[in-house]
């Protein structure tokens, strides 16, 4: 170990007992043993048979519980971290009612005996200190900043020691100087939605960036599917294309995909990569759907693992006194949230509106857990110096989907967000790099009354009334058993039409044949089932593949994708005019339906009816779910036109990666050569356009 010059070392000890950090210590310490004073005499007080003892023996047991902390709290974390993974979320979840415990055994007054009787009153001290704590925050987010600062200095300062600095570190280390890239997704915000939350101040952090005109925003067109899985295949691979729906079939192994099912991600993800996505070099993949190719994969849905040994964020996280405990009483106050706010809606009869029950009281809490845990993750990796970061927060979209995507409610989940991001901004002079902040969008989210409250049928059974033979030639035929939608389980037989639903798309397949099916052979075996639902009210586009490529119906005209031929009433109107390119370029997509179905979309209104019953829907068009959002440090050029489609917000990222000097070279050369013609540009002829679209036949 090197020797230090004798003044660098007095002026550490001197930062070390400045005054103003001598402060913030005192202040730290009294408001945490009143904390555990309140709370263990109110702990005391509730157990039953347990005698009276006087201030003195519980302020005594107080110091107790901060000596048996300061010495357990690093070996649990120790343990914690070693764990890794399902491990480190138990251990970290006992670790702060394990410190109570020992104190409260080691209590010289013995007020508590017998291990059931020691375990309940710690269990009922450790929430009791958390809600206190929360309560004392009044909501804000000033403890947990604190604990994210102390990892990220602690991760340095090991990081400092490997790498051969000195073995004890007194001051803080200094904010790194080489440049990262810390790209976060709100899953779900459309552009409109995030501008009229900035205009109306409810998004200090967003706003502040772009009224001080660091950041500047804009909007990107998804495409068509507008959901997640099919945005961040396109944002983190350059593959947009690979994913067709939330769900499909594929007909080649008879299994229906879901994307978010780790086991299915599993077997897409090697389909987007080619090594050269948006996270190859160095980058960390938090939260999302794939990988981006990224170095580490931390609560990525496609490696379908909790993190390691290597990611103390997620260990510190579950061990300290304000991560889990926190996150736990933050989620049990959104269960009574939501609670309050479905009975407000059902009591003013708020239309549209669906059910808030079940699972998605459950997801409430959950998603307030991944958000914290996943802004630790962020805070420890900016600490390692990881050199681009993206991470996926899905709170808002989660509440929107079931609140509505401009109710209150869904406003508020979108404010927590904005908050998180100032946290993250907080937290850059911690990093050990200089990190440029970038925030996006997925897609976004329509609203309206859902396909069954407003036909009185689902579209399976829709379905099932077109599909069902003519009585006169079999009247025995069950007339509602050909669609069934999502087989979960091999064993069970896909039925000959099945029909999947991605909000207000849906996908339809004849299971029966091999091969994607043109509209001759689909009215061989179903004569009523195009006609049919192109004329349903709630159908607003039926797409089949005919002779000379794709043609849209619709209840009064039909519109032939190819070459822009109408006949009567163009279907495509209502969803605007970019509505052509994205249907063309889905027809290429691999696993296609034979048949896809866009619900029909309010012309005043912009509302859809969804085909699942949620009351804010996104995948398919019409409103606002394919009006995503970019915002940017101001002086970065948008160089990829109007950002048409998430392939072409892939190549702006990688291009601001190469001006950051985070891309390998070959990385550049091999992506940005190839410029994506944007969705709106279809000015070839028909013969070239079919002879383009035959290639994709058998996907």
């Amino acid at each position: 170990m090197a020797v230090e010059p004798g003044g660098t070392r007095r002026a550490e000890l001197r930062a070390l007992f400045a005054w103003p950090r001598v402060l913030d210590r005192m202040k730290a310490v009294v408001r945490n043993g009143v904390t555990t004073f309140v709370v263990l005499t109110f702990t005391l007080w509730l157990m039953p048979g347990v005698r009276a003892t006087d201030v003195i023996d519980t302020m005594g047991l107080v110091v107790l519980v901060a000596v048996v902390g300061a010495v357990l709290r690093p070996l649990l974390l120790a343990g914690v971290t070693a764990l890794g993974g399902w491990g480190a979320m138990l251990l970290g979840v006992a670790a702060q009612v394990i410190v109570m415990v020992v104190a409260l055994e080691l209590d010289p007054s013995k007020r508590l005996s017998g291990w059931p009787t020691v375990g309940v009153a710690a269990l009922l001290a450790v929430v009791c200190a958390a809600v206190i704590d929360w309560m004392v925050d009044s909501g804000t987010d000033g403890t947990f900043l604190k604990e994210a600062r102390r990892l990220m200095r602690a991760v340095r300062r090991r990081q400092a020691r490997r790498g051969g600095g000195r073995l004890l570190t007194l001051r803080r280390p200094a904010p790194g100087t080489e440049p990262g890239l810390l790209v976060v997704q709100l899953d779900g915000v459309s552009e409109p939605v995030l501008r009229w939350a900035v205009r109306a101040g409810n998004l200090p952090t967003i706003g502040r960036w772009l009224r001080t005109g660091t950041h500047a925003v804009c909007g990107w067109h998804t495409g068509l599917p507008s959901t997640t899985p099919a945005a961040q295949a396109g944002i983190l691979h350059g593959a947009s294309r690979e994913i067709p729906g939330f769900r499909w079939y594929e007909k080649g192994t008879g299994k229906l995909m879901v994307s978010n099912r780790p086991r299915d991600a599993a077997v897409i993800e090697p389909r987007l990569s080619d090594g050269r996505g948006l996270l190859r070099d160095g980058g960390v993949s938090i939260g999302n759907a794939f990988s981006g190719d990224a170095v580490t994969n931390l609560l990525t849905v496609s490696h379908a693992a909790l993190p390691g040994r290597s990611a103390r964020g997620w260990a510190a996280f579950m061990a300290s006194p304000f991560g889990f405990t926190r996150a736990l009483v933050l989620g049990v106050g959104e269960v009574l949230t939501e609670l309050h706010q479905a009975r407000l809606q059902r009591r003013r009869n708020l239309q549209p509106r669906v059910s808030r029950s079940g699972v998605f009281l459950a997801l409430r809490p959950a998603s307030v857990l991944l958000r914290d845990v996943n802004v630790s993750l962020v805070a420890e990796q900016m600490a390692r110096g990881a050199p681009v970061i993206y991470c996926d927060l899905v709170d808002y979209d989660e509440v929107a989907h079931h609140a509505g995507p401009a109710r209150p409610e869904s406003m508020r989940q979108l404010e927590s967000l904005d908050r998180m991001l100032g946290v993250l901004e907080r937290l850059r002079p911690e990093a050990a790099r200089a990190y440029r902040m970038v925030v996006l969008s997925d897609h976004g989210q329509s609203q309206g009354t859902t396909f069954r409250q407003r036909y009185g049928e689902t579209l399976d059974e829709a379905v099932g009334r077109f599909s069902a033979p003519d009585p006169a030639d079999a009247p025995s035929a069950p007339a509602e058993q050909e669609a069934t939608r999502e087989p979960d389980f091999p064993s069970r037989p896909v039925a000959p039409l099945l029909v999947v639903s991605s909000g207000n798309l849906a996908l339809i397949y004849l299971t029966r044949h091999p091969e994607r099916l043109d509209r001759e052979r689909i009215d061989a075996d179903y004569p009523q089932l195009v006609g049919g639902l192109a004329g349903h009210p709630g159908i607003g586009l039926v797409v089949v593949r005919e002779s000379d490529g794709p043609v849209a119906y619709g209840a009064a005209g039909s519109h032939r994708l190819v070459d822009g031929t109408v006949q009567g009433q163009d279907p495509l109107l209502p969803y605007g005019p970019q509505a052509r390119g994205d249907l063309l370029r889905h027809q290429e997509s691999r696993h296609v339906g034979d048949l896809v179905l866009i619900s029909a979309v309010d012309p005043v209104t912009d509302e859809v009816c969804a085909f699942e019953e949620l009351v804010g829907s996104h995948g398919g068009l019409g409103g606002w779910q394919t009006e995503a959002m970019l915002v940017h440090p101001a002086e970065w050029q948008i160089t990829q036109g109007e950002l048409a489609g998430p392939d072409a917000v892939h190549r702006q990222l990688v291009e601001w990666l190469a001006l950051l000097g985070l891309r390998t070279p070959d990385a550049r050369q091999e992506e940005l050569v190839a410029e994506e013609e944007p969705f709106a540009a279809f000015a070839e002829d028909r013969d070239g356009a079919a002879a383009r679209l035959s290639h994709s036949r058998d996907g």
